[in-house]
């Protein structure tokens, strides 16, 4: 099976320069897509000659994995059933920076769903994605939603309820570090958008994201070592992470106390055709389909029955009770949109930067 999966990638990757090639041996892109071939189980399966057989690569972040195995079975025997055409998916999944590296260095994927709309706009920056992608599907290409939540001890010991609480004197926080993690990029503003969206100014909130990080005794690279640190090692009385991550923790049989703060982000995450390599694999139909196959109830129910909020709001409804209210939600756009938020607060010399240097005086 892993060795007709590298075939395949070899095919795709044919007509590449040597220095483009190569360049996969040196960052040691070879060993990543070994890995990823294993650990995700790429098909062995390749397109049939008669068309009966039409394969599709989807490249996601970590999270999205549960939801989308069973999305994939749903998707597929819909297709079959109007077209008489089997669909195999070959998937990959992990963080979104990396995964967005990976599809500009030539993993073949046909689909991506990534957490930041940053990491698509760099394939798109590659030239593999045409403009305008958000607009040619609902939504603006957000097919699921999520919220920050904050994970506390068994019992609250803390009695953390609020985000005011994370810069009580005597609160250790857990988050990953936002230069290295989407996940944690969506955690600061959180924290920067719950006084900037209650009528807070910019100094409030400088002031008080500064109290926080110094209550984080350690920055763990991405939102999973952030997990380990505070499950695993027992590190902090809180840990920021993403609501559907609990709600599946919860799924699985762990007993998990958290809270959903009333002012939130709403954390969107992207999804989108690569065009480049779907008009070269003749698979843009049949991936376009996909696409709009997840804004419908089928497809928004898996997503909302692990832990992502649905963007369908009859399915919403019906999930209401999984999902505690948040009267105050705002998105990346009330913050400037993300060009803007990357620039300020995230590019070097932006304010976690400061944020950082001032800590260390």
């Amino acid at each position: 099976m892993l060795f007709s999966s590298l075939q395949r990638l070899a095919a795709r990757l044919k007509g590449r320069s040597p220095q483009r090639f190569l360049s996969f041996l040196s960052t040691g892109f070879v060993l990543s897509l070994l890995l990823a071939f294993v650990s995700t189980g790429f098909s062995a399966c390749s397109v049939v000659d008669n068309g009966n057989v039409v394969e599709l690569t989807l490249v996601s972040n970590a999270v999205t994995e549960a939801a989308y195995r069973e999305i994939m079975p749903l998707f597929a025997a819909d297709w079959e059933q109007k077209h008489q055409q089997k669909v195999v998916f070959n998937q990959s999944y992990g963080g979104s920076g990396t995964q967005s590296r990976a599809v500009i260095e030539g993993l073949p994927a046909d689909i991506v769903d990534l957490a930041l709309e940053l990491d698509v706009e760099k394939i798109e920056a590659a030239g593999l994605i045409q403009p305008g992608w958000q607009d040619r599907v609902p939504n603006g290409a957000i097919a699921h939603q999520s919220v920050a939540a904050l994970v506390t001890r068994s019992g609250n010991p803390k009695s953390i309820s609020t985000w005011a609480d994370l810069a009580q004197v005597d609160v250790s926080v857990i988050t990953a570090n936002p230069r290295t993690s989407g996940g944690a990029r969506w955690n600061f503003l959180a924290l920067w958008g719950s006084i900037t969206q209650a009528g807070g100014d910019q100094q409030t909130a400088l002031n008080y994201t500064t109290q926080v990080f110094e209550n984080i005794p350690i920055l763990p690279r991405d939102a999973r070592e952030a997990t380990d640190a505070f499950f695993q090692q027992g590190q902090g009385d809180v840990l920021i992470n993403y609501e559907n991550e609990i709600i599946l923790a919860k799924l699985n049989g762990q007993d998990i106390s958290y809270l959903v703060p009333e002012t939130n982000i709403s954390i969107d995450n992207p999804v989108a055709v690569i065009d480049a390599n779907v008009d070269q694999h003749g698979t843009r139909e049949v991936a376009e389909a996909f696409v709009q196959f997840l804004f419908t109830p089928a497809a928004q129910r898996e997503f909302a029955r692990f832990g992502f909020r649905p963007v369908d709001e009859a399915i919403n409804t019906e999930f209401a009770d999984q999902f505690p209210p948040v009267t105050n939600l705002f998105t990346i756009a009330d913050l400037g949109g993300w060009n803007t938020v990357q620039q300020k607060f995230f590019d070097e010399g932006g304010v976690f930067d400061q944020i950082q240097a001032d800590l260390t005086k």
